[in-house]
C-alpha cells in the first residue's frame, strides 16, 4: 500500500476506534498555516486532539515514537487555533493513535 493510502486508511481506522468508544468525530485533517490536526473528537466535556501515525511495520521504530517534542508543541498550538475557530469548550486531551500493520493502539493523554 502506498504511504498516502496507508495514512488515509489509518485515519479511517482511528476515526472508527473513537466512534466505537463513544466519541463524536468532529473534525478530520483540519489545516491552518501552523500545520494539520489529524483528528478531533469529543465526548461529554472532553475535546480530544489526536495525532495519527501509521506504519506498515515497526522496522524503523514504533509509530508512537514519531511524535516527538516538536510535533507535540505544534499540536498544542494547533489545538489553540482550532478551539478559537470552533464553538467547543471543555477539557482538552492529546492522544496518539499508533497503527502498525492492521493493529491500532491509542495512547490517551499521551502528552
Amino acid at each position: 500500500m502506498a504511504n498516502q493510502a496507508r495514512g488515509r486508511w489509518g485515519e479511517d481506522l482511528a476515526a472508527r476506534w473513537y466512534a466505537s468508544h463513544g466519541y463524536e468525530v468532529v473534525d478530520r485533517n483540519w489545516r491552518s498555516p501552523t500545520g494539520e490536526i489529524d483528528l478531533v473528537a469529543a465526548r461529554d466535556s472532553t475535546v480530544v486532539f489526536c495525532e495519527i501515525k501509521t506504519r506498515a511495520s515497526d522496522r524503523y521504530g514504533t509509530p508512537a515514537t514519531a511524535v516527538g517534542r516538536t510535533k507535540q508543541r505544534r499540536l498544542r498550538l494547533l489545538a489553540v487555533e482550532w478551539l478559537a475557530a470552533h464553538d467547543l469548550h471543555g477539557s482538552v486531551r492529546f492522544d496518539v493513535a499508533a497503527i502498525t500493520g492492521v493493529r491500532i493502539e491509542v495512547f490517551e493523554a499521551a502528552f
